[in-house]
């Protein structure tokens, strides 16, 4: 199967694509707002010689993170089912990051945490080893003040603002959605967000 993978809950974001799970290209940008989805995709076609065509699944990083990027990721991929069927899997990027510290040889009761602004941060706890992944603590919001006690208590705390600084990946996203048959109409992909979103109503604009 090919799988191309959309990774933008941080500021590195990257598209990744692989087939019966191996991976082809990878490609990313870091900083800046806009996220350059298209040129993305287009770079790690081009580098795996795969057609738009060819695309079976798109995984799609839901985060939590930056709302503005998971959007955009949503976005191109409720496009792209729409335009060519494609399947959908939407996967916490939280358990990106897991993978990433397995890769990086971190084991044991590892923390990751994602900054949620106002002073928090998203908290899931995983025990890791070479050869297994679960998770002991699903994830919740804690005071920045309690990721701190962490990290000073000696746990092992990773992720992209916080102890050990890594980031998610879509590499991570497509070696996740391998073998995965939990597919998703676009409109059920929504960003993980344990919160609600306020939004602040601009004052009315003021006559000279």
């Amino acid at each position: 199967m090919t799988i191309l993978a959309l990774e933008f809950s941080s500021e590195r974001r990257s598209v990744a694509l692989a087939r019966n799970g191996v991976l082809l290209a990878e490609a990313g940008e870091t900083g800046g707002r806009d996220t350059k989805a298209f040129a993305l995709i287009e770079k790690v076609l081009a580098a795996a010689k795969v057609t738009r065509e060819e695309i079976e699944v798109i995984a799609v990083g839901l985060g939590p993170g930056s709302y503005t990027g998971i959007r955009a990721a949503i976005a191109v991929a409720q496009g792209w089912q729409l335009a060519r069927g494609v399947k959908l899997i939407g996967i916490s990027s939280v358990e990106a990051l897991a993978v990433e510290a397995q890769a990086a040889k971190i084991f044991g009761r590892v923390n990751v945490g994602v900054d949620a602004q106002r002073g928090e941060f998203y908290l899931a706890t995983w025990n890791l080893s070479g050869e297994r992944r679960e998770e002991i603590s699903p994830l919740k919001i804690v005071t920045a003040a309690e990721m701190t006690a962490l990290k000073n208590a000696g746990e092992i705390c990773v992720g992209p603002e916080t102890g050990k600084i890594l980031w998610p990946r879509a590499a991570a996203l497509v070696a996740l959605a391998d073998g995965r048959t939990d597919f998703l109409a676009g409109e059920q992909l929504t960003p993980i967000y344990l919160r609600e979103t306020n939004f602040v109503k601009a004052a009315p604009a003021r006559r000279g």
